[in-house]
């Protein structure tokens, strides 16, 4: 019984209905109104897109077990350890650098505004940092591992890397006034809407969204950021509002000439959770063990995935500068044709 009871706390978790099914047997339907009652109705959309998602698939016969092994079994494994820890950092972070914000803002619309520019901000730190430091991306590369997108990819992540998000992202909303309640509440919304981004082509071929594409990073913008096509590697690092990635040049919108590569460069072992969630770790403690000095020994922990001591680096600036002169090469051949 004990069993049974346990499978269904797993399952009521991660469809997240407790809290909606409390206010519903209470009667008062007008706690739905509050920020406690919008995100109780919320949370289990996502969940439930995704049931919705391997339902059609297997319907259309398009579902593939494989599809969805690596973010299953990194879900079991994160269950419990990844989400107490972000809660530690998160409550460290607000409590050590709040004091030192540079100024104080308050629960209102323009500050609301300000706070999410801020958080979109810190969130493209943490996310080109966990991209362009090989030790971070030992953490970061879990998430971009399979080989499909579909929504069971956003609970992909090595457990240790929402305390590394939630450091960065969180000391930076704070030194820069964002309020503690304000911050909450963005980070639920960031949190629906990351997931969402990761919105299959078994529900949303095209995920470009029309006009709202021109103002919001739509799931054909993260369908981008996860493809190991050179053109698309390093691109759309923000979450909501793509903001920073115009400002940064790491804007990328989809080709759609150019079917989209996922997962990463690396050589993997097929559908292998264990080479998904310790591949890069066991990777990058090989090339430290080999690596002469201890400079070049710090050089591979610390510089971008790729970077070689003997200076035949494979880094995405240097995959995608090369893709792009190939590019100009193509087009200046065509247009001497042209011309001839």
């Amino acid at each position: 019984m004990n069993i049974l009871q346990g499978a269904w706390n797993d399952i009521s978790g991660f469809f997240g209905y407790d809290e909606l099914l409390k206010i519903l047997k209470t009667g008062s339907y007008s706690e739905l109104l509050t920020l406690k009652g919008i995100e109780a109705a919320i949370g289990p959309i996502l969940p439930l897109i995704l049931v919705f998602e391997v339902i059609r698939a297997a319907f259309y016969k398009r579902f593939k077990v494989f599809d969805y092994k690596i973010s299953f079994f990194t879900f079991v494994f994160n269950a419990f350890i990844g989400q107490v820890i972000s809660i530690g950092a998160y409550v460290f972070c607000v409590g050590l650098f709040q004091p030192h914000a540079i100024f104080d803002t308050t629960f209102t619309w323009y500050w609301f505004i300000y706070s999410y520019v801020v958080w979109e901000f810190s969130h493209f730190i943490y996310h080109f940092l966990a991209h362009k430091v090989r030790i971070l991306w030992c953490l970061h590369s879990t998430h971009h591992a399979p080989s499909s997108m579909n929504l069971s990819v956003s609970y992909a992540h090595f457990f240790l890397e929402g305390p590394y998000a939630t450091v960065i992202r969180t000391s930076i909303c704070m030194l820069l006034g964002v309020n503690p309640a304000v911050l909450a509440v963005i980070m639920f919304v960031d949190g629906t809407w990351g997931g969402f981004i990761h919105i299959g082509e078994n529900i949303a071929n095209d995920a470009r969204f029309g006009f709202l594409g021109k103002i919001i990073l739509t799931p054909s913008h993260h369908r981008v950021h996860h493809a190991k096509n050179p053109k698309y590697m390093d691109t759309n690092f923000c979450n909501l509002l793509n903001i920073w990635d115009k400002v940064f040049g790491t804007y990328q919108p989809e080709d759609r000439d150019m079917p989209i590569e996922y997962g990463i460069t690396r050589p993997m072992k097929p559908h292998s959770f264990l080479d998904a969630y310790f591949g890069e770790i066991v990777g990058l403690a090989k090339d430290v063990a080999k690596a002469p000095g201890l400079k070049n020994k710090v050089l591979y922990i610390v510089m971008p995935p790729g970077w070689s001591h003997t200076g035949d680096h494979k880094t995405s600036a240097v995959v995608r500068k090369a893709y792009f002169e190939g590019e100009k090469k193509k087009e200046s051949k065509s247009q001497e044709l042209v011309k001839g």
